[in-house]
């Protein structure tokens, strides 16, 4: 994951950290502190956050139900939990 600050520098956009981006209904979707490590969420249309990157190679990715009970979670170190829907065939 390249950080946001790399890209700043490259356009010559003056930036401080810590670089915080948000979404419309104000959730972290990026951050990057002085020291180049950085941290992305995506969420669903509930807030839930379905992945999760940083730039130490750490991800975990989630999927819910439509009553925002965890159906599937699975991270960068091999943990699987659940089915993911691609999976289903119902």
């Amino acid at each position: 994951m390249k950080p946001l600050s790399e890209t700043y520098k490259e356009l010559g956009i003056a930036f401080v950290f810590p670089i915080e981006i948000r979404d419309a209904k104000g959730k972290v979707t990026y951050n990057e502190d002085n020291e180049g490590i950085c941290c992305r969420w995506e969420r669903d249309s509930n807030g839930n956050e379905t992945y999760y990157e940083d730039s130490e190679d750490h991800w975990y990715k989630c999927e819910y139900s439509a009553d925002g009970k965890l159906d599937y979670y699975e991270n960068s170190e091999g943990v699987k939990q659940g089915i993911p829907r691609s999976s289903n065939t119902n």
